[in-house]
């Protein structure tokens, strides 16, 4: 009589091969990879070949105020969102009134920790605008003169967009502060 082990049996009906929302970790992989085992890496390290395939989500931001963060380099999908090109504009822009604060809050963290950030979002409905779900990633990284000033942020928006400019509500912020191996 042959006997099975139930608990090598895995259950491929519950398994979702990809939820829209993959190029998050292809970037936050692709920073922890460069990181090693420093706190956090340099800007000038990145390079776009290593995310090519997130690129269209992809941001880098620079820090102009406490608590505030503009656009340096924006992906397409991005602008997609707003309807128009997002280089220069605050990351806020995104955001509806009544989470800016939220979101100020989370950016210091991202660079005085410095931490590294989840955000998952819901765009506002209305005429001509149906549910969207959004979430993002920043990462700290390090500016030419060596303070935590840039972040590697990737954004990504599941669903019809409709009318643009689309503004997000956040639900859920998920801050991981960082730790290095090494002193840099």
């Amino acid at each position: 009589m042959k006997q099975t082990n139930e608990q090598n049996v895995v259950k491929m009906y519950n398994y979702r091969t990809d939820t829209g929302f993959s190029a998050l970790s292809q970037v936050e992989s692709y920073w922890e990879a460069l990181r090693g085992s420093r706190l956090v890496p340099k800007r000038s390290e990145i390079d776009p070949r290593g995310i090519e395939h997130a690129l269209e989500y992809t941001s880098v931001l620079e820090r102009i105020a406490i608590g505030m963060a503009r656009f340096r380099i924006a992906g397409s999908h991005l602008c997609n969102i707003m309807g128009m090109e997002v280089r220069g504009m605050p990351l806020s822009s995104f955001i509806t009134p009544s989470g800016r604060e939220t979101l100020g809050s989370v950016l210091e963290d991202v660079f005085q920790r410095p931490s590294a950030c989840g955000l998952e979002m819901v765009a506002e409905v209305g005429r001509k605008k149906s549910a969207v779900e959004e979430r993002m990633v920043l990462m700290p990284l390090r500016s030419d003169l060596g303070d935590v000033s840039r972040i590697l942020g990737c954004f990504v928006a599941k669903g019809e967009l409709g009318t643009q400019p689309r503004r997000f509500e956040i639900v859920t912020t998920k801050l991981r502060c960082l730790s290095a191996d090494k002193i840099e």
